[in-house]
């Protein structure tokens, strides 16, 4: 029987998808995007995924949308990273989202000491280990254990993980302390085999020119997929030849190139990076790529609606080679409970 988990900041659920591709059952799933959450039930039949913001959910609240009492074995989610980005220093100590991970912490220990969970999974950006936030790092740790949980961290890359795109992300994983004792959570496996082929080209290559935004919103039929659309060219750059593949020297037109991955998929409104051409800005699609997601995976909502799902999104193979490490480790620890 799958382990039955709880998804917080679920977005348009990559972390989900790699998990469930590690043999996990998403119980139920929470954001406060609708887009995000419309995209999330678009691709899985269960709609599970669910409008609420996380700081509003109580127990009797997981009970009713689930129709049964929910005692979940996991807990995993990502809370929203801007705000402990190293490269968004504006951000006020009073940021709303600064609490978000010690939300997750509260609502975390509440269904522990209800019923056991055995383990958790936060994600969030490195930023969070930088020297401006270090200090919450270890608050929100520290909130983290003590609802019950040995905690570890490891900062890992996608490009580890046959995902095209350097994209360092750090996991913050706890076991629970009463059933297992302090144990650490073991590194994944990396699943890629030859760097050289974990490339841009090797993700998009030979796909057709995509659609391009207007107002009038998607075609019915989209050539090739439903997300291959992007902002037209307008800036001279995209003519005059003065983009050159892998020249990320221009903050608003970072290129590409084909041989190497991808700089990491974080893309604001109008700095999407450009396509290796240097004629114009990837697609959607090609984003979504670029973050190792499957051809049939389809978002929903307005261009700007999906740039920010795809940017804010946990590569799922990445997700997927976490839920692997942790499923290993749990049944390890239960048999031998049980020997």
């Amino acid at each position: 029987m799958a382990e039955l988990l709880l998804s917080l900041f679920c977005g348009a659920g990559g972390l989900d998808l790699g998990f469930e591709q590690a043999g996990f059952e998403i119980g139920l799933a929470f954001d406060k995007k609708a887009d995000s959450v419309a995209s999330y039930n678009r691709n899985r039949l269960s709609q599970r995924g669910h409008l609420r913001d996380v700081n509003l959910i109580t127990l009797e609240m997981l009970d009713e949308l689930y129709g049964a009492r929910f005692a979940p074995t996991g807990v995993i989610g990502g809370p929203p990273c801007q705000s402990f980005s190293q490269a968004n220093r504006s951000i006020a100590d009073s940021d709303p989202r600064h609490r978000l991970p010690l939300v997750y912490a509260a609502l975390l220990r509440a269904l522990n000491e209800r019923s056991p969970v055995k383990f958790f999974v936060m994600e969030n950006v490195k930023g969070l280990r930088s020297g401006t936030h270090s200090h919450r790092l270890t608050h929100f740790k520290k909130s983290l254990s003590d609802a019950g949980f040995h905690i570890s961290e490891q900062l890992l890359n996608a490009v580890d993980f046959e995902v095209p795109q350097n994209r360092q992300r750090l996991f913050i994983v706890g076991i629970n302390k009463q059933l297992f004792g302090e144990i650490d959570w073991p590194s994944p496996d990396t699943t890629t085999q030859k760097p050289e082929s974990v490339t841009v080209r090797s993700a998009i290559w030979g796909l057709p020119e995509p659609w391009h935004f207007s107002r009038a919103g998607i075609p019915e039929i989209c050539e090739h997929h439903v997300n291959h659309w992007c902002m037209a060219p307008k800036s001279a750059r995209f003519a005059d030849g003065s983009l050159k593949p892998g020249d990320t020297s221009y903050r608003s037109f970072k290129t590409l190139a084909w041989d190497r991955p991808s700089i990491t998929v974080a893309y604001g409104h109008r700095e999407v990076h450009v396509h290796p051409s240097g004629k114009r800005r990837l697609s959607v699609y090609e984003g979504m790529r670029l973050q190792g997601f499957p051809h049939e995976y389809e978002l929903t909502g307005s261009l700007s609606s999906q740039i920010d799902q795809v940017s804010e999104a946990v590569p799922p193979p990445m997700a997927k080679a976490v839920g692997q490490s942790i499923s290993a480790l749990i049944t390890q620890l239960e048999r031998r409970a049980a020997a």
